[in-house]
């Protein structure tokens, strides 16, 4: 499998550029980008220095747009970390400074409301026309399957729960792309939806001590190992099905030779399900679980091209945690004290008994 060396921290020179309403901000003081794998949005929080300048304009906001641009060379290239909308503005007018926490784009989706049938239409279809309503491009794999057959029901569905008047359509996007096997997730002004990777082409390497393949190049490194998760783990869903008037149920183990009592078990019951859907979503739930058997969270040097949904390959523990991981999380943090700072978070599945 090719790897990927993450670029070495020779000469560098940070820098941090803030953009409110597509004009440059004066004085950034820090940024703090926390990207992540969860369907849920990436949040921010900047800091800048008022230098003698009015509070007033802060104070009296009501719409505020942000990009954190952040740059490490000299010539100034800037990389788009993030585009959003401002949630909160906290003013320190004695200490001169101004913070700014929101969240990026998502937040548009998560707070839009919609009772919508979409009628005859496919998950992709969704995605296209929400995205094209908030001004997203759209990278998007087709899908075929019309959203109400997930449930095998002669009607629209349209919501999270049957019960329900409306959701947002953020959640929408989510249950659709569940029921597909796909991801959803917005990344500067694009959203994307596509297939959950299943295998990683080309991992990024950290290395814990020098190897023939490089030098060592993370700062600190904790390893987590989950008992519960490290053995024989099987999921059920139940579901029953109103137009067949019949009820059954769906497993799915990471071990089909195990028998018995050994398996610890997990059942989600859920009303409506096809058959497929219920196997599908069994072993979605199965994959979930056994990716957070093993995690490792780890500081490295600042770097502006690691995303969430990426593989990483852990090297040098000499143990069952040197293999590969996928990053889930991305805390990246820029200020004059600290300097330019990155912390990733990544889980695993692992195959290796106790």
């Amino acid at each position: 499998m090719p790897a990927n060396n993450l670029p070495a921290p020779a000469v560098r020179a940070p820098r941090l550029q803030v953009l409110v309403n597509g004009s440059t901000a004066p004085h950034p003081i820090m940024a703090e980008i926390v990207s992540n794998n969860h369907y849920a949005a990436d949040r921010f929080r900047v800091t800048l220095a008022l230098n003698g300048g009015p509070a007033a304009p802060w104070a009296n906001a009501t719409d505020l747009a942000v990009e954190i641009q952040l740059s490490l060379d000299a010539g100034a290239t800037w990389t788009s970390l993030l585009q959003g909308k401002v949630d909160t503005v906290d003013l320190a007018p004695l200490a001169g400074t101004v913070r700014l926490f929101g969240r990026d784009r998502t937040a548009d989706l998560i707070e839009a409301l919609t009772r919508e049938t979409f009628a005859n239409q496919t998950a992709s279809d969704i995605a296209l026309q929400l995205a094209a309503r908030h001004n997203l491009a759209a990278d998007v794999t087709p899908t075929t399957t019309l959203v109400g057959r997930y449930w095998q029901l002669e009607h629209d569905r349209t919501t999270l729960d049957q019960f329900s008047t409306a959701t947002n359509e953020w959640d929408l996007l989510v249950a659709l792309a569940q029921a597909e096997g796909y991801d959803v997730w917005i990344e500067a002004a694009t959203l994307y939806f596509h297939p959950v990777a299943q295998q990683a082409d080309a991992a990024t390497v950290l290395r814990t001590v020098r190897t023939p393949d490089g030098p060592a190049n993370v700062t600190d490194l904790r390893l987590e190992r989950a008992l519960a998760l490290a053995q024989t783990i099987e999921v059920t869903v139940k579901s029953w099905n109103a137009r067949e008037q019949t009820a059954f149920v769906q497993t799915a183990t990471n071990s089909p030779s195990a028998s018995g009592n050994v398996a610890k078990r997990y059942v989600v019951v859920v009303p409506n399900l096809a058959p497929d859907a219920a196997l599908k979503l069994a072993e979605q739930k199965l994959a979930a679980l056994t990716r957070q058997e093993l995690t490792l969270s780890a500081d490295i040097p600042g770097e502006l091209s690691l995303r969430p949904r990426m593989p990483l390959q852990l090297v040098g523990t000499n143990s069952t945690f040197d293999q590969i991981y996928w990053i889930e999380e991305i805390v990246r943090r820029l200020d004059f004290q600290s300097g330019f700072t990155q912390r990733i978070r990544a889980s695993s599945v692992s195959t290796t008994p106790l």
